[in-house]
């Protein structure tokens, strides 16, 4: 595969409150690309009192029906207002500068005057901790990379997406289409969609041109008018909503939608409350002979989830074998674990 990523992580202990108190990962881009805000963030997806006390169970949540995004016909009013930050050579919206524009309570589901009233990144079923770029997703990014995954013409969904960057991986590896989901629409609106456009911008160093050379310096803070590659997006497809509605819209639609070759998933397994529907919703949308791959840390304080437990819940439920291909030992233990059908080739 011609892309590679280079990423440095750097572990940061704070017990500070909105540390955690545990050990926090930074991220920690090259010098000359680190945002000042630190936008490509930073700290695991940890539980806290305030968001995981009382539990899913005491309070039934009504999770937002799906709903598919298109890319407008202009692709630059989707990088207006945005300001573009670089690592490696993927390019991302400075999210910072996303969460001040919508901290204004005017942007739908307002989830960024909500996340910061109650002083947390994760809110059950109103904010998933999609405006973050969270650890184990450079961990993915680096694997798909080593271990050269064959992704040519294939159909790839990237679950719970966030910033996209592995769907982006993907289209750089000359997928035949990518999906992306994400739980919040205005994730996908504000900082998904932007981020794939801006990827995918035919400058000589996206990916439209094909070209997947390393991007030395940051983008212009102000793009130009984007000349997106018709090629790279009409690949492209966006959806934000629950899983389970997400998986009913595909599968219902007309004609339903094809299964994918491989699911790409990084940190959805915090909350054990949340393992049903993601299992369910990899058996209906994996191809018989497809594999996930998901990136996760060992345990998510406060929350409850983490790789041992999804892997007991996953043998527990017999459709699935599931392996380690990767172990991380610094900090905090982190996995990248593969996913194939039972029956599968």
């Amino acid at each position: 595969m011609a892309f590679r990523f280079n990423f440095a992580i750097e572990e940061n202990e704070s017990t500070e409150p909105g540390g955690h108190g545990e050990a926090d990962s930074q991220l920690d881009p090259p010098k000359h690309e680190q945002s000042a805000d630190g936008a490509a963030a930073c700290s695991p997806r940890l539980g806290t009192a305030k968001h995981a006390g009382k539990g899913l169970s005491e309070n039934k949540l009504c999770f937002p029906g799906a709903r598919e995004h298109h890319v407008p016909e202009d692709v630059s009013k989707v990088l207006e207002k945005k300001v573009l930050e670089t690592v490696s050579d993927l390019r991302y919206v400075n999210v910072s500068v996303v969460e001040m524009m919508c901290r204004d309570g005017t942007h739908g589901e307002d989830i960024v005057s909500k996340s910061v009233s109650a002083h947390s990144d994760l809110i059950p079923g109103v904010y998933e901790g999609g405006l973050k770029i969270w650890e184990c997703t450079f961990d993915l990014l680096e694997y798909l990379a080593e271990a050269d995954l064959q992704l040519a013409n294939k159909a790839v969904l990237d679950l719970g997406c966030g910033a996209g960057l592995l769907g982006i991986a993907a289209l750089r590896g000359k997928a035949g289409k990518v999906h992306f989901q994400d739980y919040n629409s205005t994730v996908i609106d504000e900082i998904t969609l932007p981020n794939v456009v801006a990827n995918c911008v035919n400058d000589g160093n996206g990916t439209g041109g094909g070209d997947s050379r390393k991007i030395d310096k940051p983008p212009s803070k102000r793009p130009r008018k984007a000349e997106c590659s018709p090629d790279a997006l009409s690949k492209c497809r966006f959806f934000s909503g629950e899983w389970s509605e997400v998986s009913r819209l595909l599968l219902s639609s007309n004609p339903p939608c094809s299964k994918y070759d491989v699911i790409l998933t990084s940190e959805t397994i915090y909350n054990p409350d949340y393992y049903g529907a993601l299992h369910d919703t990899l058996s209906q949308l994996l191809d018989k002979n497809g594999r996930v791959y998901l990136a996760s840390k060992a345990h998510y304080f406060g929350v409850g989830g983490g790789t041992y437990l999804f892997e007991k819940f996953v043998e527990e439920r017999k459709v699935f074998r599931i392996s380690t291909v990767k172990e991380l030992d610094k900090g905090l233990k982190r996995f990248i674990m593969e996913m194939a059908f039972k029956d599968s080739s």
